[in-house]
């Protein structure tokens, strides 16, 4: 009666599993799990070759600053062109400046006025695009989406994998198999 035993016979399975892969078809570089391994939420699975996304991370940051420049020498002309302007207004108010050249340096300054709005929009625009480039070279890594065991290892540095499958399949559908 101390002694009771029970026998049963069944099989465990996981409440999550997930074969995790990459957002967009890409080289792997390098692979930091085995099957076994326990890896934690965000942990770094895989890397993929990141040489295109760098490349246009980093011409996307070039044109950024270099549309800041251009505004920083649009300021600077709006400068002298009100500056421009407050001279040709005063030797207008003498009679020794004709409409024409009142006409000239008031349009000059809103001109350069129209060109900073202009600079600054694409500015916002080219933060939003180093944001997304940033973003793309970001999705090269590919990183554990649950804490779990890795059961499964599908590919290999130097192998192509895809976030779709597709028949024929030249490519992985992903690095690993995850379960909770």
């Amino acid at each position: 009666r101390g002694n009771a035993v029970l026998d049963a016979s069944g099989y465990v399975t996981a409440r999550r599993q997930a074969t995790v892969s990459s957002k967009f078809t890409g080289k792997v570089v390098e692979v930091y799990v085995e099957e076994g391994v326990m890896v934690e939420t965000n942990q770094l699975l895989a890397k993929l070759d990141d040489s295109t996304q760098l490349a246009q991370y980093n011409l996307s940051k070039a044109q950024l600053e270099a549309t800041e420049s251009r505004l920083i020498e649009v300021d600077v002309r709006l400068q002298e062109a009100g500056l421009e302007l407050k001279r040709t207004i005063k030797l207008a108010g003498k009679k020794l400046a004709s409409e024409a050249d009142l006409d000239r340096a008031t349009l000059a300054v809103a001109g350069f006025k129209a060109r900073l709005t202009a600079l600054r929009s694409e500015i916002k625009v080219g933060e939003s695009r180093v944001k997304v480039q940033q973003q793309l070279l970001d999705d090269t890594e590919i990183r554990a989406p649950f804490p779990g065991v890795v059961i499964a290892k599908s590919a290999q540095p130097g192998e192509m994998i895809s976030p779709i499958t597709e028949w024929p399949c030249w490519n992985r559908p992903g690095i690993c198999t995850l379960v909770d």
